[in-house]
């Protein structure tokens, strides 16, 4: 009987697999990186970075926009965003210093002034330079939404920045001609303004009218210099 049992245990030994023993899982909690909060900005590249979403942001919907809209396009509160700037108003005053008024260079007026150059070469390299670097999308709607809205961007623009650099492109342009300037300043800045003009449109008529004449814009912009520096002596005649 003992080996009757025996040999029966055998066969059953011999039919059933083996249960293997579980693997032991890999320790993978070092190699997943332990997810982090929003990191915080230093306060003034916070302040940077809400100003220059707030260019953006106005250009794109106008002065109308509120800024409830805005805090939620900069992924902040809105108690965030005044703690930044207390209202509004000294949100727009803002930006039109940083992307406004911020984007003109002050050395255009001492290269305006740099005789050892031609008037219209000088007058080439401003206004190449202006149209990429000022008068952008961005910029051009934002300008013209404040004007639309009689917001004091336009206005104080012109006044500070654009009355100084009329004159002095007329007073350079009249010098190297031997012409007179007028000594009247707004006669000064209408003449200013007929050169001025043209590239501001050229630029309006670009990026917002969406005109698609295919003739590169530094190409027009040296007809428009050229047309003003030999329109000039009909404009400001020599005194007989």
């Amino acid at each position: 009987m003992k080996a009757t049992s025996d040999l029966l245990a055998a066969r059953h030994r011999r039919g059933k697999a083996p249960v293997a023993a579980p693997r032991p899982r890999p320790d993978t909690s070092a190699a997943k990186p332990r997810k982090r909060g929003p990191q915080r900005l230093p306060r003034e590249e916070r302040r940077a970075q809400l100003l220059a979403k707030a260019f953006e942001f106005f250009s794109e919907y106008g002065l109308t926009a509120q800024t409830r809209a805005l805090a939620e396009s900069c992924g902040v509160s809105q108690r965030l965003l005044y703690s930044f700037f207390p209202s509004k108003a000294a949100l727009l005053e803002e930006v039109y210093r940083s992307e406004i008024a911020g984007s003109f260079k002050a050395i255009w007026f001492a290269e305006l002034k740099d005789r050892s150059l031609p008037v219209e070469q000088r007058l080439l390299r401003l206004y190449r330079e202006y149209y990429d670097t000022v008068t952008t999308r961005s910029w051009l709607r934002l300008f013209l939404y404040a004007s639309l809205a009689e917001v004091a961007m336009a206005p104080a623009y012109i006044t500070g920045i654009l009355t100084h650099m009329l004159e002095i492109i007329v007073a350079e342009a009249a010098a190297e001609q031997g012409l007179p300037v007028p000594t009247d300043p707004a006669v000064v800045q209408e003449v200013g303004w007929i050169l001025h003009g043209a590239i501001s449109h050229l630029a309006i008529r670009r990026h917002v009218y969406g005109n698609t004449n295919p003739l590169p814009a530094h190409e027009v912009i040296a007809l428009q210099v050229r047309s003003f520096v030999a329109g000039l002596p009909a404009v400001l005649p020599k005194s007989e």
